[in-house]
């Protein structure tokens, strides 16, 4: 699974979170960050990814792979996305406009994906207003969560996995037809 969405959005923080094992993470120091309006705290960036892992059963294990927000290090994101099952795209309202080149990424692949709104403290949006602004096609799943909090961003992930078996069903169904 692909962790993606614009700088600072909480990409590294989910992966932290919700992984069962010591993520890898690749943060350096910031030098010099593009569009960081609301991230002025922030001191480093992911200069190539995040990689956590969550066991379902011993036979099973999910990947996460938290990509890089920065438009720099995009070139990544083709390798990284390779055999991905579906994506959360980040969204952190303060900066909804960063999240638009995550989701025409994985709209163009093919790639299933939920929007994972980030709720900061300060920031609270109905998750159909953010859908809307975002013009997201139908049935795309938008759900608030908290970033920082293992139990809301494991709920992001059984999100995707549940949209992901619901198109699957549906592809097939139509094949069947």
């Amino acid at each position: 699974m692909l962790i993606a969405g614009g700088f600072g959005a909480g990409k590294t923080t989910m992966v932290d979170s919700v992984s069962e094992i010591r993520p890898l993470q690749t943060e350096e120091t910031l030098s010099g960050a593009e569009g960081a309006d609301g991230v002025e705290g922030k001191t480093t960036t992911t200069v190539t990814m995040d990689f956590g892992r969550i066991t379902i059963t011993e036979d099973l294990q999910l990947y996460l792979f938290g990509t890089p927000g920065q438009d720099r290090f995009w070139f990544l994101w083709d390798e990284l996305s390779q055999g991905a099952l579906g994506a959360v795209v980040l969204a952190d309202t303060r900066r909804l406009a960063d999240c638009f080149p995550s989701i025409d990424y994985f709209e163009q692949r093919g790639t299933p994906f939920v929007v994972a709104v980030n709720c900061f403290e300060e920031q609270r949006f109905a998750a159909d207003a953010v859908g809307r602004a975002l013009d997201l096609d139908p049935g795309v799943p938008v759900v608030l969560f908290d970033a920082r909090e293992p139990a809301s961003s494991r709920d992001v992930l059984i999100e995707l996995v549940e949209y992901v078996s619901r198109r699957q069903r549906s592809s097939v169904g139509a094949y069947a037809g």
